[in-house]
């Protein structure tokens, strides 16, 4: 199996926002990819600390290449916050080859569950249905759903300054896929599913 390389981050303040600072950090690793093409979807991000009620005060990023997970480690930011005493960062080390695989799902549907996304769904109909003259007629609601639980990670887009969120959700996974990420390090539930380890040992 291909050699991949990871770093921790961990937040120090003892009533950190953990949310915020994940976002915070994919950011800075959305940008790194952004700029550095030949990392773009090889980088994945994995929650050691995850849990039920949070995502947890560590965040590690993992790659195949050392030398792209160097460069990344020395972004800015993270010397930035290193420096106030707000984060604490690991070197780049191997990953162990006994780590269990898991994945972190950015799961959209999730989002178009809340009343929010629903009203503007419904008004997009709406407007459709009066625009091909056609009545209008409500969308056929499906609240059935169930979901496993997830986190909420803000993020805000460098290009068009808009904050939207992610919702994460943890898979276990039997085997290791290769690198194949969205470009927030996060598998999707179609075409991505690049594996992390699990460094919740």
């Amino acid at each position: 199996m291909t050699k991949r390389y990871y770093f921790l981050i961990r937040y120090m303040p003892a009533q950190a926002d953990h949310e915020l600072l994940a976002g915070r950090c994919i950011s800075q690793m959305h940008l790194f990819m952004v700029n550095n093409r030949q990392a773009m979807n090889r980088i994945g991000v994995s929650f050691p600390d995850w849990n039920e009620s949070t995502v947890g005060q560590t965040i590690a990023f993992v790659a195949e290449d050392k030398e792209m997970m160097v460069g990344l480690s020395f972004q800015p930011y993270f010397s930035v916050m290193v420096n106030e005493g707000l984060f604490e960062i690991s070197s780049v080390c191997e990953v162990p080859d006994t780590a269990a695989e898991v994945r972190f799902v950015r799961n959209q549907m999730i989002g178009k569950s809340f009343l929010g996304s629903k009203k503007r769904r419904i008004k997009r109909c709406m407007a459709r249905s009066e625009l091909s003259g056609v009545e209008s007629s409500l969308p056929a609601s499906n609240e059935e759903r169930v979901i496993d639980s997830f986190h909420r990670i803000p993020i805000s887009s460098g290009s068009s300054g808009e904050s939207y969120i992610l919702f994460v959700q943890k898979e276990f996974v039997g085997e290791c896929v290769a690198a194949n990420f969205n470009s927030y390090g996060l598998a999707t539930n179609q075409e991505r599913k690049g594996t992390v380890p699990d460094f919740s040992f």
